[in-house]
């Protein structure tokens, strides 16, 4: 069983940035994909990105391609969103979650966390 903790959420004007953590507890992080995901007030959830076993595999959602980077830290049992070039639309309560079967936005994440809200005024 995999415990996530999200942090890093906040207030950031347009066009600034922000670094998301998850921390996950337990001994086999490193056996779990990872994926970011986000739910605005009103709207489904969203797949963000995701990112495989050993960190070199990520996958994006088109609407944050080249602005949000993932990565992991396996000795830390931590994955991380960067995001830059925020807009409000990014506007949204951010959650990550771990999967067995892969990093995608279909993976079947079997656990999550309780997110981190994130404003990005204008």
């Amino acid at each position: 069983q995999v415990q996530l903790a999200e942090s890093g959420g906040g207030l950031v004007q347009a066009g600034g940035s922000l670094r998301l953590s998850c921390a996950a507890s337990g001994r086999t992080f490193s056996r779990y994909c990872m994926g970011w995901f986000r739910q605005a007030p009103g709207q489904e959830r969203e797949f963000v990105a995701g990112i495989g076993w050993s960190g070199t595999s990520t996958n994006y959602a088109d609407s944050v391609k080249g602005r949000f980077t993932i990565s992991r830290d396996n000795a830390k049992n931590t994955v991380y969103l960067q995001m830059n070039s925020l807009s409000p639309e990014d506007t949204a309560d951010y959650y990550c979650a771990a999967s067995l079967n892969g990093w995608g936005p279909r993976s079947g994440y079997s656990y999550w966390g309780q997110g981190t809200q994130v404003t990005v005024s204008s």
